[in-house]
């Protein structure tokens, strides 16, 4: 039902995925595989994930505003919010408010 709309689905996906699997988020990005992050060496797989979060992210990055970039502040957004609540720094109850104004405050409807 447009981008915000795809975008607040997405940052609710990945919390849910987060939350219901939390061995798998830890071995993704706790662990240290010894995997190249965005880099030309990182393997196929990763940059795939990426490319999907920046196919959603990437229209409504903004005006003068390059859509990788924006990805990775996205991102790091929702991993920010999963790594606090998780470790208790962060109350769970505030998650959906917490999600809804980082959605909101997208420059692109």
């Amino acid at each position: 039902d447009g981008p915000r709309a795809r975008v607040h689905a997405l940052a609710r996906a990945y919390l849910a995925f987060a939350e219901r699997n939390p061995a798998v988020y830890d071995a993704i990005f706790q662990l240290d595989g010894g995997l190249a992050y965005a880099r030309e060496d990182t393997p196929e797989p990763l940059k795939d994930a990426f490319a999907a979060l920046l196919e959603s992210l990437g229209e409504v990055a903004g005006d003068g505003v390059e859509p990788g970039l924006f990805t990775e502040v996205f991102w790091a957004s929702l991993h920010g919010v999963t790594t606090l609540t998780r470790s208790g720094r962060l109350p769970p109850e505030e998650t959906e408010r917490r999600v809804q104004l980082l959605v909101d405050r997208l420059p692109v409807v």
